[in-house]
């Protein structure tokens, strides 16, 4: 497999060579400040964490990494990139990157804000067992 340039996908990655890629580069592309650097240096540690992933784009143009379910949204405004764990409220997060949305039941968020850091090993940690959640067999349901 080909090296990606930062933050975009492989070239030759099958599941992203459509038209969900093209529009994540548009957006990234639009964002010609820290926030457009932020959301391609996600996505390239996103496609390091998990070679697999999907990349889609839902809800007026939001990126959506996905892996046998969804894994996190790359929302941006004015003053934050957030990513947005669809399952984060039961994944592992020993690092306490999780700094938003903590009082959901389900999803938790990471808001990077301009000059924030981003410790990339625990990230790239938290994708994998994002992924690792979404393919685990699911318990088989007993009747009574």
């Amino acid at each position: 497999m080909k090296k990606a340039a930062a933050g975009k996908p492989p070239d030759d990655d099958a599941a992203n060579a459509g038209p969900a890629a093209s529009l994540i580069d548009a957006k990234i592309a639009s964002l010609a400040d820290w926030r457009g650097k932020t959301l391609a240096s996600v996505r390239a540690l996103i496609h390091e964490a998990d070679p697999d992933v999907v990349e889609e784009v839902k809800w007026r143009g939001v990126p959506v990494w996905s892996h046998a379910g969804m894994i996190c949204t790359g929302e941006t405004y004015q003053l934050a990139v957030k990513l947005t764990f669809a399952k984060g409220a039961a994944l592992p997060d020993p690092a306490r990157l999780f700094n938003a949305s903590l009082d959901g039941n389900t999803r938790r968020a990471i808001d990077i804000h301009e000059g924030g850091h981003l410790d990339t090993a625990a990230f790239k940690a938290l994708i994998r067992a994002a992924v690792a959640a979404n393919t685990a067999p699911k318990p088989k349901r007993t009747s009574t």
